[in-house]
């Protein structure tokens, strides 16, 4: 054992050396330009933090501002339910008996099934469509022999035959509530309202840890964001899903388009853009299925980074140039540039360990100075915002939420390559790309099994990249220890769980 012991002390103090006399005084050459460019992605990243705190503010003081419907419609419209699906065979049916239960005036109800599948769903969908038109619901199979538009052209194509002046939509994994109809339409009383958006609720928030973080990062957005930016008077966006349109407002925008990979975003800019106002109920939930498996979720929010920048090009300036306030124009520039953040964070990565390196002095005076008030930025706006999200809709989850952060804290870091992926795709290609649909497959409780599933998410080389800069990370974190910079570690360790956690459940659950 001493011998053991003594070799890897011969081998540290080797790679010491050529750390120090190469690698070391190589990047203290540019010691200036690595603390300097360190320091700048850390204070962008703040600004967006700081973004976060100020959704934390509005939504507080307009927290009062709950929306009521201007009156009742005297006489209940006619609706149509539209269920955009693709390859949805384990959901597809459940979907349609949820949707059968709405209640409202059958003669005044109609229900379209968008089905572009190529796969048994078609078969599955047919069964039951014609299994519920048998109850005297208006009911109809639509079936697209290609895909042109996706998921937006799908829409488009329904609303040609559509009977309804208004539109509800539905993805493939909802289970909509039976009174969503009965607490959404009076609001279209005041004509001025041209889309009506619940809350997406969780139908497998506890099936395992992942599922559980995504649960805390969709209930921020749509507790704090939503309810922040439509209280305020801020635009704030469709989710494609859980949604009610009223039709006119559809055309008035110039439809649905597919030049984006988020129609939904684009449509609704460009709604309020010509003035039709939006409505966002958060007592009102719609309970939907998370992805269960990691590679299916990265490449959900691969679709919604991507997407979103894709809206920023096509619409910001548009946005900058109109006559809407200017506290309207500042937080739609964060609403759709927020996904920047993402590369930020991946050069922050990279950053962290020469700056280590080059700064010789890292004592408490430094790190008080430095460090933590841009840390505190960064991260403290993240907490204050998920806990205070928790706080409105499970007020004794409190502790499970605080025990949660800092891994889902970490899997946004470890998201970042694949996000930032995302945003340089939309950066500089022209082209939308494919519409890649989230996996789903019907699974609710824990000890229901997805690994027999037919559907996957497509592999790539990211997470072979996680797993390299966990790797760096956990370089890091041996070169602080033996250096002394402890105060480091904290923060070193959220990067390497991030990577570590992400790049290896992918690979893992890729076999």
């Amino acid at each position: 054992m001493s011998t053991l012991q003594t070799t890897l002390q011969s081998v540290w103090q080797s790679l010491q050396s050529f750390g120090n006399t190469y690698v070391v005084s190589w990047l203290a050459s540019y010691d200036k330009l690595l603390i300097g460019a360190y320091l700048l992605v850390f204070i962008a990243l703040a600004v967006y933090g700081f973004h976060r705190s100020t959704l934390v503010y509005l939504y507080f003081r307009y927290r009062d501002r709950r929306p009521e419907p201007l009156g009742r419609l005297p006489e209940l419209p006619k609706v149509t339910v539209q269920l955009p699906l693709f390859n949805e065979m384990y959901v597809a049916p459940r979907l349609l008996d949820a949707v059968s239960r709405i209640r409202y005036p059958r003669d005044r109800f109609e229900i379209q099934v968008l089905d572009d599948s190529t796969d048994e769903t078609q078969e599955l969908c047919k069964k039951k469509v014609a299994e519920l038109r048998e109850t005297g619901l208006d009911i109809r199979y639509i079936h697209r022999t290609d895909r042109t538009g996706f998921k937006a052209g799908a829409l488009e194509n329904g609303l040609k035959t559509a009977k309804g002046e208004f539109v509800l939509v539905f993805d493939a994994d909802f289970l909509p509530e039976p009174d969503v109809l009965e607490r959404t339409i009076h609001f279209f009383s005041d004509p001025k309202v041209g889309m009506v958006q619940v809350r997406w609720e969780h139908l497998n928030r506890d099936y395992s840890r992942l599922t559980e973080l995504q649960a805390l990062l969709l209930d921020g957005h749509f507790v704090i964001e939503h309810t922040a930016r439509h209280r305020s008077g801020r635009f704030f966006n469709f989710n494609g899903t859980a949604g009610i349109w009223r039709r006119s407002a559809i055309h008035d925008a110039g439809g649905w388009q597919h030049d984006t990979l988020t129609e939904d975003m684009d449509l609704s800019y460009r709604a309020q853009l010509r003035g039709w106002q939006f409505v966002y109920l958060p007592d009102v939930v719609s309970p939907a299925e998370l992805p269960v498996e990691m590679n299916s979720f990265k490449s959900q929010q691969f679709r919604w980074a991507k997407g979103s920048i894709q809206v920023a090009k096509k619409l910001l300036p548009t946005i900058l140039r109109s006559n809407v306030p200017f506290g309207v124009k500042l937080e739609a520039f964060f609403h759709l540039t927020n996904n920047f953040a993402y590369p930020l964070l991946f050069l922050l990565s990279l950053l962290l360990l020469p700056n280590l390196l080059v700064r010789t002095t890292h004592g408490l005076r430094e790190v008080l100075l430095i460090d933590l008030p841009l840390f505190f930025g960064t991260t403290l706006s993240v907490c204050a915002f998920y806990i205070t999200s928790q706080r409105e809709i499970a007020p004794r989850s409190w502790w499970r939420v605080i025990k949660s952060l800092p891994l889902m804290m970490s899997l946004g870091i470890g998201l970042c390559i694949n996000q930032s992926r995302a945003v340089l795709e939309a950066l500089f290609s022209n082209e939308s790309g494919e519409f890649v649909r989230t996996p789903k497959h019907g699974v609710q409780a824990r000890l229901e099994k997805w690994t027999g599933k037919k559907y996957r998410a497509a592999k790539t080389l990211v997470p072979a990249i996680e797993v390299l800069c966990a790797i760096y990370f956990a370089v890091a974190l041996v070169l602080a220890l033996f250096n002394g910079h402890y105060l480091s570690l904290p923060f070193l360790l959220l990067f390497f769980g991030g990577y570590a956690y992400v790049g290896t459940l992918s690979v893992y659950q890729a076999r």
